[in-house]
């Protein structure tokens, strides 16, 4: 079993920017969605971070060998890539009809449905307080629509696209992740990363239209250089963090990604409101907001108390023995 390093300062570190990075993220793509379509946007992002693992696994001779797999690697394989491949399109499809930080929040629930997927198909124990997390989770998101809740589902409208879309982006990735558990037995994560990417350009590529790359000014060349690197820095950064850090601790950190994309998006609407339009919040909304992050905490956080709890409760018996 994997043992942390103990450099909690710089596990900390790495957690935090990536939950920076993924914060920022869902703000860039809305801006650059304006010019170019998701599946346009996709392809470039895979394009790019193909290029990038690929070139990193070639120089360390570490290219994946899809010969090595079994049957039931193979239909894994599958599913991690349909998986992810179907969480990038649907996510920034979605943003297109909703905000940035409505979208941000919604895929709160991918992690959550992950422990769910975790619980029906490995069978792992869901503990009180982990229960607790989710209904949380839960109810701040109701927290969060509180305005619009009703106009969601009663009436048929893009809005309303748009949160299927994030619900079905957190359910595919929900699903690459649970298949990626599994296929860790075979391939490190950067070689199961570079397969998905590569599988996304040769998908996406052929449905994409590059033209509007020539009406790009300096400003949209750089938010489309950070979205291209955003993925390949920030997962490794989480993946470096897990290194040093125990998992439980950096999802509690990762769990404040939805107030990163929230604070930012005000802040850039303060400083230019032609570049994002914000998500207009009432007391409830705010309250919402937090509620989801408490209970990702929450939820994260669970195991490494009963763990801690034992321990003590372990050392008091054997103090009085």
């Amino acid at each position: 079993m994997h043992q942390a390093s103990g450099r909690a300062a710089l596990g900390f570190f790495l957690a935090l920017t990536t939950a920076v990075l993924w914060g920022i993220l869902p703000i860039a793509l809305k801006i650059l969605l304006e010019f170019m379509t998701a599946s346009t946007l996709t392809a470039i992002r895979f394009l790019v971070a193909a290029a990038m693992v690929g070139g990193w696994l070639w120089w360390r001779n570490q290219l994946p060998n899809l010969r090595l797999l079994n049957r039931q690697g193979m239909w894994l394989l599958m599913v991690a890539i349909i998986g992810l491949l179907a969480n990038y399109l649907m996510y920034m499809s979605g943003l297109a009809y909703l905000t940035a930080e409505t979208g941000q929040l919604l895929i709160q629930l991918a992690p959550f449905l992950m422990m769910i997927g975790g619980v029906l198909l490995f069978k792992e124990r869901l503990l009180f307080w982990q229960k607790i997390g989710a209904l949380v989770l839960v109810s701040g998101l109701l927290l969060f629509f509180n305005e619009r809740l009703f106009t969601l589902f009663e009436q048929a409208n893009h809005e309303s696209l748009g949160l299927l879309l994030i619900i079905g982006a957190g359910i595919t990735w929900a699903a690459y992740a649970l298949a990626q558990k599994q296929l860790l037995v075979h391939y490190s994560s950067k070689q199961i990363m570079y397969v998905i990417y590569v599988a996304g350009v040769i998908a996406f590529v052929p449905l994409s239209d590059f033209s509007p790359l020539l009406q790009l000014t300096g400003w949209h060349w750089w938010l489309l250089l950070f979205c291209c690197l955003n993925t390949v820095i920030a997962y490794g950064a989480f993946a470096e963090a897990l290194h040093h850090w125990e998992a439980s601790k950096v999802s509690a950190v990762l769990a404040i990604t939805p107030l990163v994309t929230i604070v930012l998006a005000n802040v850039l609407a303060w400083i230019n409101t032609d570049w994002i339009t914000p998500e207009p919040l009432n007391l409830l909304a705010w309250l919402g907001a937090l509620m989801v992050v408490a209970g990702s905490m929450t939820t994260a956080l669970s195991p490494l108390w009963v763990s801690y709890t034992a321990k003590r409760r372990s050392a008091k018996l054997r103090r009085f023995e």
